[in-house]
């Protein structure tokens, strides 16, 4: 793998002014035929679709091997011929053609070129970074900045494209290609896994390929990001100048040699940086061990298995291209549900990756389309709980390798890549694996369905957090986080973090919520906006920059609208684990079968204010154990209460009337049932009004209640007394009553006519 050679890079130079002017040439010419022909007049057919005449051999005639391959491959592979024909729209749609294939290829030997004469540097100590010309900031938070080691910069061993562009299972309109560079032995040391030594050679090693590469004309921009949301793996971005600007993002990517680091250092359950070093105070003398680093280790890893990686994907994708398309329809489906997006997402890797693995365990077979790989992965993800039972494409039984559980202990979600070593889902958070899994269930619920917009529904709408989720609630600034990990003392995750406070609050956050929720709660997700890119002239960004986090409730109908949260009685041992979780809101009551327990009570009259209490509820516990005040949640929900309810901010949204004007049909409806002395009994009573039918939208409760006194006027009707009121006559015309069937049969409409008013005038009579 890596860059073509240089004399693949003249010879395609060569060709390029061929095929610019065979461009230029073709539209002139076919200009100048087109303007010896006659402008069809309007209103002729010249131009519009004709129907195809064809005969009566060709109509009827037999089909021939490959259109009946095709038809057996449609009805085995696909659920229809339009699903068929949808998806292969689809991925025409996001492959990259082959000429700008050709074009990337150009562009990345250039670069591959402007990095090998990047010039070497003096050897300096870390500290020392005066060399670093005042045009370029190193892409790299140094907190604390006292650190051992030397660096010195030396032009990489080897670049090597890595990624989906040389899998072809990159999708567009964003074609990234991303190039590992092997930094040469002679710039690290032994101990480098150690207090970010490596990260700062990385990024120092960044900064002056930026610093260079700037210079170069080639390039049209040069900017850092950060590497899939990770603050302490920053990359270098490189776009063409010109024309091509938004052909392709080229990132580059430091990495160490292969088997630099030692494995066993970089286990889940050792350290490696050292508390006296990160606080600047040692731990206490008690002799306790130092807290292990297992996302700091993680992402050591992830850059040493770079081509190990490549060369799996590339043996298991190679040359099956249903695998491929696979890839590429997942990749659609993660990217319209936001769900690839920063730091923790489930990436396409680790999409790519899963493919892999089911073909090891030949649950995908290579000669599967890409809707049945797509169906296949979905049908594990739905299935699957990596967060109990993790899985491993390690097929190794060496007794020295850590086991799955060590790996639970340290991450919320286990996969683990072909050394055993490393879990390829370390930064996808519990909450996050739930909301795929919930995505997963839905979506096979959608393909199963066979509905005609299921396709539709599937990959071609977007689905972000506000139409996934109930309520949507966010937390800014995020800087109230950093005194959240202070009260819920997480020094031990912000060490591992590199200082990352977001990162480091989120999991007891969710947990935290989804604990005070409970019943009310059926998935818990939050959303994280990337970290733009930033000029390398410029500081990179802090972390209270993201400026806001998302996170969404997905709520139970069942339990919603309860207002009381029952807690242990009192002389259990629970009880003080439950005071001391609701503060101030618990307290003892006695109930009707005389148990005395801990209980919280919401405060909600109405339904519309009931259907809110898990606002009441997440705003009490962040105050309550995160200090994080009610000002810095923004809630959103009940919005379409808001739409019901009207202008008036008193006005209710009508459901109690509604419920208090079913109670009065129930109660009518006995009494017609009850009557006695009717020429003939009521066997049935209905309700036609839209209130009755539990349709009525805007109803506003005016409700004349039964057998209650009334101040509203009365109108001599038939010699009964009926109120003057607009309601109660749609009332009176809402309700239908059926007579028991009579034995004779009525030849006359004026007969039953006055069959029916004879009944009427007897109902109103017993009323």
């Amino acid at each position: 793998m890596g860059p073509a050679p240089a004399g693949a890079q003249h010879r395609g130079t060569a060709e390029e002014p061929e095929m610019m002017e065979s461009a230029l040439e073709g539209p002139v010419k076919e200009g100048k035929r087109d303007s010896s022909k006659k402008r069809p007049v309007a209103g002729s057919p010249v131009g519009l679709l004709q129907p195809v005449k064809l005969s009566r051999a060709e109509l009827y005639k037999e089909p021939t091997n490959e259109e009946l391959n095709r038809l057996r491959e449609t009805e085995s592979l696909f659920h229809s011929s339009l699903l068929r024909l949808q998806v292969e729209e689809l991925l025409k749609e996001v492959r990259l053609s082959e000429k700008k294939k050709e074009r990337i290829d150009a562009f990345l030997r250039e670069v591959n070129q402007r990095i090998m004469r990047v010039p070497p540097t003096s050897e300096t100590e870390l500290t020392d970074q005066s060399w670093l010309p005042d045009g370029v900031r190193v892409p790299l938070h140094q907190v604390p900045y006292t650190v051992k080691g030397c660096f010195r910069f030396l032009a990489p061993a080897q670049v090597t494209v890595v990624g989906s562009y040389l899998l072809g299972t990159c999708i567009r309109p964003d074609i990234n290609v991303d190039m590992a560079l092997t930094m040469p032995r002679e710039i690290l040391q032994d101990k480098d896994g150690l207090n970010q030594r490596y990260f700062r050679k990385r990024a120092l090693y960044l900064a002056h390929l930026a610093h260079h590469l700037a210079q170069d004309p080639l390039f049209g921009s040069v900017h850092f990001s950060y590497t899939s949301g990770c603050h302490l793996k920053p990359s270098l971005l490189l776009r063409p100048h010109g024309k091509d600007k938004h052909l392709v993002t080229v990132r580059l990517h430091p990495c160490p040699p292969r088997e630099f680091f030692r494995l066993c250092r970089l286990l889940p359950s050792k350290n490696n940086v050292r508390s006296a070093w990160y606080r600047g105070q040692s731990l206490s003398g008690d002799g306790s061990p130092e807290p292990p680093t297992p996302h700091y280790n993680t992402w050591v890893l992830q850059d040493t298995a770079l081509e190990s990686h490549m060369q799996l994907l590339s043996t298991m994708l190679g040359t099956a291209s249903g695998l491929k398309d696979g890839v590429a329809l997942l990749k659609v489906w993660l990217r319209q549900r936001e769900l690839d997006k920063g730091l923790g997402g489930f990436s396409g890797f680790i999409v790519s990756m899963l493919v892999a693995f089911l073909v090891s365990t030949r649950k995908i077979h290579t000669t599967m389309s890409g809707y049945q790989v797509l169906r296949s992965i979905l049908q594990f993800l739905a299935t699957t709980d990596l967060t109990v039972n993790g899985i491993s494409l390690c097929s190794s039984s060496d007794p020295s390798l850590p086991a799955l559980a060590d790996f639970h202990q340290a991450f919320p979600v286990v996969f683990l890549d072909p050394s055993g070593h490393l879990n390829l889902c370390a930064d996808v958070t519990a909450s996050t694996y739930r909301q795929v899994q919930h995505e997963a269930q839905l979506s096979m619920a959608l393909l199963d369905s066979r509905a005609d917009d299921g396709f539709q529904l599937l990959l071609m709408t977007p689905k972000p957090m506000i139409r996934a989720f109930d309520h949507i609630l966010h937390l800014c600034p995020l800087s109230r986080l950093q005194a959240a990990c202070h009260r819920l003392k997480l020094w031990p995750e912000l060490q591992d973090h590199g200082g990352d406070y977001v990162s480091a609050a989120l999991g007891p956050l969710t947990t935290l919520l989804e604990q005070g929720l409970g019943s009310r709660l059926h998935l818990l997700a939050h959303s994280r906006p990337p970290v733009s890119e930033w000029d390398i002239s410029q500081d990179p960004p802090k972390h209270r920059d993201s400026r806001v986090l998302t996170l969404g409730l997905l709520l139970r109908p069942e339990g919603l609208t309860s207002v009381l949260e029952l807690g242990p009685e009192a002389d259990q041992p629970e009880a003080a684990a439950f005071r001391q979780f609701w503060g101030s809101r618990s307290e003892l009551r006695r109930f009707q079968d005389g148990a005395i327990r801990e209980a919280v009570v919401w405060e909600a009259a109405s339904l519309a204010q009931k259907r809110l209490i898990p606002h009441q509820v997440v705003t009490h516990l962040l105050a309550l154990h995160a200090d994080i005040p009610d000002t810095c949640v923004h809630y959103t929900g009940g919005f379409l209460d808001a739409l019901i309810q009207g202008l008036k901010e008193t006005s209710s949204t009508g459901e109690e009337a509604l419920a208090a004007a079913v109670r009065c049909y129930d109660d009518l409806s006995r009494m017609l049932w009850g009557l006695e002395g009717l020429p003939l009994t009521v066997s049935a009573v209905q309700g036609a009004h839209p209130v009755l039918r539990y349709t009525e939208v805007r109803y506003k409760g005016s409700l004349f209640r039964w057998g209650t006194p009334t101040s509203a006027p009365f109108t001599r009707y038939s010699g009964f007394r009926i109120p003057d009121s607009r309601e109660f006559l749609l009332w009176l015309r809402g309700l239908r009553t059926q007579l028991a069937c009579m034995r004779m049969q009525v030849q006359s409409l004026a007969l039953l006519s006055r069959l029916r008013i004879w009944r009427c005038c007897g109902v109103g009579q017993q009323l």
